[in-house]
């Protein structure tokens, strides 16, 4: 099975370049399942169900949120009534919308999406990931319920993303990181057979201070002053994110490429 997993859609700049990069990599690389996190698609804070609904006509089958997964407060509401759309699974129990669901690709293989939410870092607490993400996995066997297996995982640390990526080992095709918005270069293939990359980027301008205008956050690092809000940069963005290949028998990864198309960042792809 081919994947694609996209990075954080950040605001318009991110936006645009799902509907007009996203179409053509699904033909090219001739994709079976596509999923992209777009918790800062709207305003860079969150994702509202117009939004939603474009992501996922340029041709997601899957789009996961994060910490910021109803800052726009009609979310609460579309989530509930699209199944396509994840929040994460140790969010508070109340919340409305699912955790993780098996999903089928166009020739039937199922597909498990499933995102947590670290712990170290984070502004408050969540309930623990690493439980949360071993039910999930037990209940959901890779090479028997499910064809595929893919966990985004959205945290601050990288080395909660990486005890994540080793605790999933062989019982995921990837294990991917969200949340800081920078892609780091250590796409791999675990022992045990799971793809993981610590940080898949986002969709956005890197010509910016992780995907917002650069004015704001320099002006609050050097006089620790704030004066407006941040915005998101509105320049090129970068299509950032994770390639992989799996074994429809066993579900384990057997390829994995970064991916980086158009805007500033050098060009990456299978």
């Amino acid at each position: 099975m081919k994947i694609l997993f996209l990075g954080d859609v950040m605001g318009r700049a991110g936006r645009r370049a799902i509907t007009e990069t996203l179409p053509r990599l699904r033909d090219e690389w001739r994709l079976d399942f596509v999923v992209v996190n777009g918790e800062n698609a709207t305003g860079g804070m969150g994702l509202s169900g117009e939004h939603a609904k474009l992501i996922l006509e340029a041709g997601a089958d899957c789009v996961t949120l994060g910490d910021h997964a109803f800052d726009q407060k009609d979310m609460l509401q579309f989530i509930e009534n699209e199944p396509r759309v994840l929040r994460p699974v140790n969010f508070a129990r109340g919340a409305p919308g699912r955790g993780h669901r098996v999903f089928a690709d166009r020739r039937g293989r199922k597909v498990l999406v499933t995102q947590v939410l670290g712990q170290v870092f984070m502004k408050r607490p969540f309930d623990d990931p690493f439980s949360a993400m071993d039910e999930v996995l037990r209940s959901h066997p890779l090479g028997g319920a499910v064809q595929a297996a893919l966990v985004d995982v959205h945290c601050e640390a990288t080395s909660e993303k990486m005890g994540m990526g080793h605790f999933c080992d062989g019982r995921a095709s990837v294990v991917v990181g969200t949340h800081t918005h920078v892609p780091t270069s250590d796409a791999q293939i675990l022992p045990g057979g799971t793809a993981f990359q610590s940080d898949a980027g986002m969709c956005g301008d890197y010509n910016s201070v992780i995907g917002m205008e650069k004015a704001e956050p320099m002006r609050r690092f050097v006089t620790g002053m704030s004066k407006t809000r941040f915005t998101p940069a509105l320049g090129e963005a970068t299509l950032s994110g994770l390639y992989l290949e799996t074994d429809d028998k066993t579900g384990k990864a057997t390829r994995i490429e970064m991916v980086r198309q158009g805007g500033r960042l050098a060009p990456a792809g299978p």
